[in-house]
């Protein structure tokens, strides 16, 4: 397992992202992955997926191909090379 994945990154959170639409990040579970993103200097993207105590943030919901990651081993989420990890914040509306 482990590999490059790509992360999408939504509208909203571009801006802690240099503006980029996605990033491509070489990890074997999710939470390699927010590590890694971290260490290539994305740092807040990653505070705002991830609360201070490492657990994702409530209103944040995070895909592995279709799948929520609160309905596989969450941040423990194994990842495999060309998987597609995709960052959806709640934003509310009316």
């Amino acid at each position: 397992m482990g590999g490059e994945v790509k992360v999408r990154i939504p509208e909203a959170l571009r801006q802690f992202a240099e503006g980029r639409r996605e990033l491509y990040i070489t990890a074997s579970s999710v939470d390699e992955l927010m590590a890694g993103a971290a260490e290539a200097g994305y740092g807040a993207l990653v505070n705002h997926i991830c609360a201070r105590d490492g657990q994702l943030r409530p209103f944040v919901n995070v895909y592995v191909g279709d799948t929520s990651i609160r309905v596989l081993d969450g941040l423990r989420t194994g990842l495999r090379t060309g998987d597609v990890v995709t960052i959806l914040p709640s934003i509310a509306g009316g």
